[in-house]
């Protein structure tokens, strides 16, 4: 019997969120500047993709009302959270409120939002988007990249903030 035809049970997604909230993730909020100014969002599902050609990956809901806003800019930069922006990560994360109010910044390469503090930076163009469920898959070619190696990184595991440990 072939297996790949078996239809498996259906998954909850309370189920789902516990059990991957076993994996320890980084948390980046990727930003822009567009038409009525600075723009950003928290997002958990982010990764590197290719090395040749330089390639992100990251995975906005499909109910951000941000992210149509950082597309139509069509660039953007991924700031790597480090211990200290919990906060930050829980600001950028509400909708409805001025995320930037109080928030420094400076301009990439490419004129978008590099967060003050923040591990590391990457500068990119979007170059392609994917359905991906209640998500949408976004690749961005990497352009820049900073990073600040006496940094440690904001993580977030089974529901809640930490950071690594120091080696």
């Amino acid at each position: 019997m072939d297996q790949r035809s078996l239809v498996p049970a259906a998954v909850e997604p309370a189920r789902m969120r516990e059990v991957l909230g076993h994996f320890a993730s980084g948390i980046v909020v990727i930003t822009a500047v567009g038409d009525d100014g600075p723009c950003g969002f928290t997002c958990q599902s982010f990764a590197s993709l290719s090395l040749d050609p330089p390639l992100i990956s990251f995975a906005p809901a499909r109910t951000s009302s941000t992210w149509p806003r950082i597309r139509d800019v069509g660039r953007f930069c991924v700031n790597v959270l480090a211990e200290h922006h919990a906060e930050l990560s829980t600001a950028f994360a509400r909708s409805g409120t001025d995320k930037f109010a109080g928030v420094g910044w400076q301009p990439s390469t490419s004129g978008m939002p590099m967060l003050t503090g923040a591990c590391a930076w990457i500068d990119c163009v979007l170059a392609h988007e994917y359905d991906g469920g209640d998500h949408t898959i976004v690749v961005g070619r990497v352009h820049d990249l900073r990073a600040d190696a006496n940094r440690l990184p904001l993580l977030f595991h089974r529901g809640g903030y930490g950071i690594a440990p120091s080696a």
